[in-house]
């Protein structure tokens, strides 16, 4: 019998989604097939302590430091590592890095992807330099505030959010000029760069993009997302607490719009240098346009989220898109 390929399940970390990752990491553990896989999980607390397998690996109580040298020689002994860590200190490029130069493969994007993606203000000028049509945005930084000019090109109502973080945490929609400050005064809890932009117009539709370990890139059926009445908006709760919001895949597109924004969402995931998968998100308006939002290199993998969600109605079930993306990293 073929030896198990021993994978490492990195989760948790010290950033705002640490459950969220918690849950997609359980949904990997619980569903990678364990025929062909041997997986341990290394959990990152919120403090920074590195723990495997449920010991911890801090030694005799020296701390982060000691517990990540602990955690690497796991690694080391790991023919990969599968980091399903959410958000900052985790898909933005930084485990990555670690896992490149302690020299241990792993599974999804790397430095590069991860960090111009986790910046929606980076994310979109890499992409409309490649002529994609992209979400509007007046950027703050240090103390700015938004201008009388710009106040006037984005129209009300706009959304605030902070630039460098995912689940819509800090995201804030204002009705009223009088309501932007405290607005930005949330984003800034959680990121120094904040962005305004303009409410889009319009059906919020998610492409999922995947590599095959032979190299080959493969667009699944288009997701609608459609939030209930209750909701301003796809915020956090909208996302991983109401029921009655529905995702739909796939969506009912005109197969024009379709074949665009797969089009669209292959040239992305290539600007950016994306591996592995990702998730690409839309908006489209009345016209059938496609106005593209942002790009999750790292996004949920529980069976109920969305990307697991796409590739089931493909007809791949979740523990065989695991195996693709261990096997895609393995080969790489």
């Amino acid at each position: 019998m073929a030896r198990r390929v021993r994978v490492a399940v990195l989760y948790g970390g010290c950033n705002e989604e640490h459950d969220i990752s918690r849950a997609s990491a359980a949904a990997v553990l619980e569903h990678l097939d364990r025929d062909r896989f041997d997986a341990v999980g290394i959990y990152v607390t919120k403090a920074g302590h590195w723990v495997a397998d449920d010991q911890p690996l801090d030694g005799a109580g020296d701390g982060a430091l000691s517990g990540l040298a602990y955690a690497q020689n796991v690694l080391r002994s790991c023919d990969i590592a599968f980091p399903v860590m959410h958000g900052r200190n985790g898909q933005d490029g930084i485990v990555q890095a670690m896992l490149e130069l302690i020299g241990v493969p792993y599974v999804g994007s790397g430095v590069l992807a991860g960090a111009a993606a986790m910046d929606k203000d980076v994310t979109r000028r890499l992409l409309a330099s490649a002529g994609l049509a992209v979400t509007d945005t007046t950027v703050l930084t240090g103390d700015a505030t938004v201008s009388t000019a710009d106040r006037d090109r984005l129209g009300l109502p706009v959304f605030v959010k902070p630039a460098r973080c995912g689940s819509s945490i800090g995201v804030s929609r204002v009705t009223e000029w009088d309501q932007l400050p405290d607005a930005i005064a949330a984003a800034r809890g959680h990121d120094v760069k904040v962005l305004v932009e303009p409410e889009a117009a319009g059906r919020e539709i998610a492409v999922a993009v995947l590599e095959y370990p032979d190299g080959r890139l493969v667009t699944g059926p288009a997701l609608e997302i459609t939030v209930s009445a209750r909701r301003p908006f796809f915020d956090y709760l909208a996302k991983y607490a109401d029921r009655d919001t529905t995702l739909q895949v796939p969506a009912t597109l005109d197969p024009a719009v379709e074949a665009l924004l797969h089009e669209q969402a292959l040239l992305a995931y290539r600007v950016l240098d994306c591996r592995g998968h990702a998730r690409i998100d839309f908006f489209v308006d009345e016209n059938g346009r496609p106005v593209l939002n942002g790009v999750n290199t790292a996004p949920g993998l529980t069976a109920a989220s969305q990307v697991p969600r796409i590739w089931a109605a493909e007809g791949l079930a979740f523990p065989d898109l695991l195996s693709v993306l261990v096997q895609t990293a393995l080969r790489r």
